[in-house]
């Protein structure tokens, strides 16, 4: 697999000045985007996440149990699309919250660094997949693609992604992969369009930015980019691959600045909690104050 050839492939090398250009124009007409509707539309499509070392299941049950309350409290909002946690608390997830719309989502394949043997990796997935999880975000292995062995990259992402539909199918259920490309540590455009490409043909059903734990998270440079890689990969193949911008999205501006670039790259049908996600662990009531133009800590 050469990455030079998949760039060609699907017709597509990064504008750097265009992409700068069109980022400007999303920023400057950013305050008018940003209604109510958008604000709200932004809140469903969270992934609200807690992944810290002192987390335990008592304190994911909390988080789940303010989920399942929220409707009571404020009835005219959406629920967030998943409670994000590490893979040995989907089961908590899942037995917790009220309502199968809720998705418990899980972090796997040794986040956040994908550095360990491949069957330790895979496990962890099955494993998640066993007890309750609906989504599995992984990380691409680094180690291979910055090595240039972009073939193993690819095998991997396959590895876990047949894994995972084993298990859920013998539940009768099906679970959705996402894929974190960590474009932080990508040296170039070229990269992480490579990188997106790589995951969505090995099968992603999201393309992610980042884990988060890394210097440099989300940039609105690389989901622009990372978007226009989607709307290649559609035009070519018709499968409808979701993204997620996460690691640092911690405004009610940042989210309506992803939510922007969605919007103008991939259009409203990419605008829904199929196919667009926020990872977030900060946001939820920044978004929630914004609305309500006073300062809400509810989660």
């Amino acid at each position: 697999m050469d990455m030079a050839d998949l760039l060609k492939k699907y017709g597509y090398a990064p504008d750097k000045e265009k992409i700068a250009g069109d980022i400007e124009r999303i920023a400057v007409n950013i305050e008018a985007i940003k209604s109510e509707e958008v604000l709200k539309s932004c809140f469903s499509m969270m992934d609200l996440t807690s992944l810290r070392t002192n987390d335990t299941a008592e304190s994911i049950a909390r988080l789940v149990m303010k989920v399942n309350a929220f409707a009571e409290e404020y009835p005219s909002y959406p629920l967030p699309a998943s409670v994000c946690v590490y893979p040995n608390f989907a089961a908590v997830v899942k037995d917790t919250r009220k309502t199968a719309d809720l998705h418990a989502t899980v972090v796997a394949a040794c986040f956040p660094s994908s550095q360990s043997f491949l069957e330790v990796k895979v496990k962890e997935c099955e494993m998640a997949v066993e007890n309750g999880a609906d989504e599995v975000d992984i990380v691409l292995a680094l180690n291979s693609f910055l090595a240039g062995e972009y073939q193993q990259a690819s095998d991997e992402i396959k590895a876990v992604r047949a894994a995972v539909d084993s298990v859920a199918a013998s539940q009768g259920r099906k679970v959705i992969l996402k894929v974190i490309l960590e474009t932080g540590l990508l040296p170039s455009l070229e990269d992480i369009a490579s990188a997106s490409f790589l995951a969505m043909e090995a099968g992603a059903d999201f393309i992610k930015t980042s884990t988060g734990k890394v210097e440099v998270n989300a940039t609105p440079v690389a989901a622009y980019v990372m978007c226009e890689c989607i709307a290649k990969y559609h035009e070519a193949t018709g499968r409808k691959v979701g993204f997620k911008p996460a690691g640092g999205i911690s405004s009610a501006l940042d989210a309506v600045s992803y939510y922007s670039i969605v919007s103008a790259v991939l259009g409203k049908d990419w605008l829904n909690k199929d196919l667009f996600r926020l990872g977030v662990s900060r946001l939820a009531n920044k978004i929630i104050s914004e609305i309500e133009q006073k300062t809400v800590n509810y989660f």
